[in-house]
């Protein structure tokens, strides 16, 4: 059985998290830290709003795919497990 294709999956849901990671961390750059709430201006509050819950979607986007991915990881190293036992010399390219 060849589960270089799996493998591959593994690896593209591995990246999209690196990703996710990289525009939180850019997204988070942005987040102003200190609370506007009586300020005058409105804007800022709305800003602030806006950035945190595009943080809270990345978060849970990221939550959730960590977990998918990790869990596929874990599935496909026991597949290949069993197959190296059952079939000696299994190879994860062929």
């Amino acid at each position: 059985m060849n589960l270089m294709p799996l493998t591959v999956i593994w690896a593209i849901l591995a990246a999209v998290i690196v990703i996710l990671l990289i525009y939180r961390a850019r997204l988070a750059r942005q987040e102003d830290e200190s609370l506007h709430v009586l300020d005058s201006d409105a804007s800022k509050v709305s800003q602030q709003m806006t950035i945190a819950q595009k943080l809270e979607v990345v978060d849970r986007w990221g939550k959730i795919l960590t977990v998918v991915t990790v869990v596929y990881g874990v599935l496909l190293a026991v597949v290949y497990g069993y197959l190296s036992f059952v079939q000696p010399g299994i190879t994860v390219g062929g």
